[in-house]
């Protein structure tokens, strides 16, 4: 089987994971030019801020980069859902003066469309990923128009065998230990989601491409451990969130450094979807997975004046404070420093 590596252009099996809303290209450019796998995180951009991001990435980087977006079908907005939500953060809203009647419904994230295809292919990105399955044939027929390389993740053995069928080069086995979105597709039953060094062996058995690990990684020693099970790569996320290149913010790293980052549980609250966070007042007063929760990602926009508000007052309590399970590894060092350090596990 060809190396990750060699499948990739790149000199490291590293993959920084892409990491909505705690970085921009600086890190990508920052991983690449130290030999792994930079990623830029899409979902979230508009077309002007990611032309500019890949605008960015070019003018810093000559080495391969990837570009990260959601495979996700938009739920229908749900009216009754919507109020009934809305009426779960009503006591939030009166102890903070916010008008719930101000807020506008959105969808927060958006999945990948022709039009992003249409962009991408002006700056020919080398590996394009994706979250949540894969968009369209069609869209990937775009994708590959320019000759990149496709992966997407895998939460169980089904959907890496699913994604293998459909052609991807490489699949991404994510561990329940990964902090942020679950990438599951196939199935919504958390019960199905299993710990990365469970999951990757039997990925690794049932698929003939190379499998990245990613879940709980953040130092040789787990990358180490990554390769004996059989991965051809790890992909880290959390490790990354402490470094200068990072836009992690004060709060967020403050919680990284502390205590509290030993608790981390799923949570739907702050999106629709379930994803791995730091557990906060908002987690632990509403449950961290709550049946109110409009459908993913209709429940972010409810929250956003909540966690503005706070973050104001310097409170992480309705953030989504997105972590590992294994955030004590977390360093303060220079991205590239840091991407060394994990490949020596290699």
């Amino acid at each position: 089987m060809e190396s990750l590596q060699k499948l990739l252009g790149i000199d490291l099996p590293i993959i920084q994971a892409p990491m909505a809303g705690v970085q921009g290209h600086a890190l990508v450019t920052a991983v690449c030019n130290a030999g792994g796998l930079g990623s830029l995180p899409c979902a979230m951009l508009t077309p002007e801020v990611l032309r500019k991001e890949l605008e960015h990435i070019r003018a810093g980087t000559d080495k391969p980069y990837n570009v990260n977006f959601f495979a996700h079908t938009p739920p229908e907005p749900d009216a009754t859902r919507e109020a009934a939500w809305r009426t779960a953060l009503a006591p939030y809203y009166r102890e903070f003066g916010i008008d719930a009647d101000t807020i506008p419904t959105g969808p927060g994230r958006a999945p990948f469309t022709a039009e992003a295809a249409e962009l991408l292919s002006e700056f020919r990105p080398p590996v394009v990923s994706f979250h949540f399955g894969l968009p369209s044939a069609a869209l990937i027929a775009r994708v590959r128009s320019w000759g990149a390389k496709v992966l997407s993740s895998a939460t169980t053995v089904a959907e890496a065998r699913w994604l293998e069928e459909q052609g991807v080069d490489a699949i991404i086995a994510q561990g329940l230990e990964a902090g942020g979105h679950r990438g599951f597709f196939l199935s919504h039953d958390i019960s199905t989601q299993l710990g990365t060094f469970a999951l990757l062996p039997q990925i690794v058995r049932a698929v003939n491409i190379p499998v990245i690990a990613a879940g709980g990684i953040v130092d040789a020693k787990g990358v180490a451990a990554a390769k004996l099970l059989g991965a051809a790569g790890v992909q880290i996320g959390t490790a990354y969130m402490l470094t200068p290149e990072a836009t992690t913010s004060a709060i967020h790293r403050a919680v990284l450094k502390s205590d509290a980052v030993e608790h981390t549980a799923l949570t739907n609250l702050f999106t629709g979807g379930p994803a791995r966070g730091v557990v906060n007042r908002l987690m632990r007063e509403l449950g961290s997975l709550s049946p109110a929760a409009p459908a993913f990602p209709l429940a972010t926009s409810a929250i956003a004046p909540l966690r503005s508000k706070a973050e104001s007052l310097g409170s992480g309590d309705f953030s989504p404070l997105w972590s590992g399970q294994n955030a004590r590894g977390c360093k303060e060092i220079p991205a590239a420093e840091l991407t060394r350090e994990l490949a020596a596990g290699w």
